[in-house]
């Protein structure tokens, strides 16, 4: 299974009143583990900052003039996610502001729903965390995740700590294997799922019961039928207690 895990920047909290994307962050994963694959971009979005913004993400309009347009980067930007499911902390943002940015380039590059899948990890945390803050510096101290370089939100940063935020937070739901920690990659979960050749592995031991346990089997067998009224669950479908 293929994942990007997503984050964006914008000029301000809402796409409605003409904000922008300013820049993007993603990492690969495959089968749950980075690939080391990542895709970064800072995009003029030729207008300026609400205040807030400005703040958090340490960014300007003066740093972003030379930077390419989004119309510039968008057929890269959508080969890299094609495909894949999205992982994105407090989707419907980040979803809302791409699809107004496809939006603008003509109706031909349709919605991010037409070439990809989502996972909101904001809502997988609140189903684990109810009541409790979920925001991604939150679940990085709850889970452990080192986010003490965080000083502003930067897209590709906050995508790496989702990365490690939701192999934490997921981490349940992949096959349990008997990897040790040096087989996981820098700064992932060290869940490994190993695949054993049953060639290689023999075949496995059958081991026979003696008449005396075949006895003492058949006695415990009588013993359930006596009391569920004459079958027991092990008992075939056309069984009759004598």
């Amino acid at each position: 299974m293929r994942q990007i895990i997503l984050d964006t920047e914008t000029t301000g909290l809402e796409w409605r009143k003409g904000n922008r994307v300013v820049e993007i962050g993603c990492v690969e994963l495959l089968e749950r583990r980075p690939t080391g694959r990542t895709y970064h971009q800072y995009i003029n979005p030729q207008r300026e900052f609400e205040q807030g913004a400005a703040e958090v993400t340490g960014l300007s309009l003066e740093f972003l003039s030379d930077k390419p347009l989004f119309a510039a980067i968008a057929d890269e930007f959508l080969a890299f996610i094609d495909g894949a499911e999205l992982v994105i902390h407090n989707a419907a943002f980040d979803v809302g502001f791409l699809d107004y940015e496809l939006s603008r380039l003509g109706e031909h590059y349709g919605r991010l729903a037409d070439r990809v899948t989502v996972e909101d990890s904001l809502l997988l945390a609140r189903q684990r965390y109810p009541g409790q803050r979920n925001s991604l510096d939150a679940l990085c101290k709850r889970l452990g995740v080192d986010n003490t370089h965080r000083q502003l939100h930067g897209a590709l940063l906050d995508a790496q700590l989702l990365c490690d935020v939701y192999l934490n937070l997921t981490a349940g739901q992949s096959e349990i294997g008997f990897g040790g920690a040096e087989d996981a990659a820098p700064g992932t979960s060290t869940m490994v799922v190993h695949q054993f050749d049953s060639a290689i592995a023999g075949a496995r031991p059958r081991v026979s019961p003696t008449a005396d346990e075949l006895a003492a089997h058949e006695a415990r067998l009588a013993t359930l039928r006596k009391k569920a009224g004459g079958r027991c669950l092990w008992d075939p479908p056309a069984f009759e207690a004598g």
